[in-house]
């Protein structure tokens, strides 16, 4: 279901007031519902087999089908210890009467050894398994690609309208963190096909990389704070997500794996 509103920037969703056993081979029963699936299946298989195929050239590509937009099927990040691979992608789009206007792309990629975590889950696919992803201390990343030029400060107030009323009590090290976040996007050109990868590498540090061509070669903040960290994750995966088409995309995913 699309998020609509006159004042709600573009990319992201009204604010909401909240709170924010081993398997033995988890793709023996993958199927072929789709050629995204199937390639996810494939993606997953063959990272789990060589840890080490992640660079630029090695890898597929999945195209999300509304946007056009193309991402890797596994790829490595600065700052992280593992290669990640892509569970699932999904877009944003912003309606306006009856023009629906499209501003990013998002695609969610993981630490395989997740799946071993959320074996337990099979068959669920209801709130409790994105709590899981999120608590599960292994690394994860979502990365957005922009369809439209889009004013850093305009981004950031954007995305603060966001987190902050995710969060009841905001301390010190959250207001901190949430500084250091806002100075990474406030004098910032963000151009049509900027990626932003926001790096959980536990429940309560984050990392942010922006690129504005191919993959980042450095991170341009360290966000720390679980508060933070989970308001925004919540923002994406929570009750009401910014971009139903991933998450529903990834839970699928996931589905697909865990059979």
């Amino acid at each position: 279901m699309l998020v609509t509103g006159v004042l709600t920037p573009l990319w992201l969703p009204p604010p909401i007031k909240s709170n924010a056993t081993k398997t033995t081979n988890p793709f023996q029963a993958c199927i072929k519902p789709s050629k995204f699936y199937h390639s996810t299946c494939l993606s997953l298989k063959a990272t789990a087999a060589s840890a080490s195929a992640s660079s630029v050239g090695d890898t597929d590509l999945t195209e999300e089908p509304a946007t056009k937009v193309k991402f890797q099927t596994s790829l490595s990040l600065p700052g992280c210890s593992s290669t990640l691979s892509l569970l699932g992608t999904g877009y944003r789009e912003k309606r306006f009467a009856i023009v629906g206007v499209k501003v990013y792309a998002a695609g969610l990629y993981v630490d395989l050894s997740i799946l071993d975590k959320l074996d337990a889950m099979k068959g669920k696919l209801d709130a409790s398994l994105f709590d899981l992803i999120f608590q599960v201390p292994l690394e994860k990343s979502l990365q957005i690609v922009l369809v439209r030029d889009v004013d850093g400060k305009t981004f950031w107030d954007a995305l603060d309208d966001a987190i902050t009323p995710r969060i009841k009590s905001p301390t010190t090290i959250d207001e901190s963190a949430l500084s250091t976040f806002r100075s990474t996007f406030e004098k910032r050109a963000l151009k049509k096909g900027t990626s932003i990868f926001l790096t959980w590498l536990n429940p309560t540090k984050m990392l942010v990389s922006v690129s504005t061509e191919g993959m980042p070669s450095g991170t341009d903040a360290t966000i720390e704070s679980s508060n933070v960290t989970l308001a925004l994750f919540d923002v994406f995966f929570g009750g009401e997500p910014v971009s139903p088409s991933l998450k529903a995309s990834v839970a699928n995913g996931l589905a697909t794996a865990l059979k």
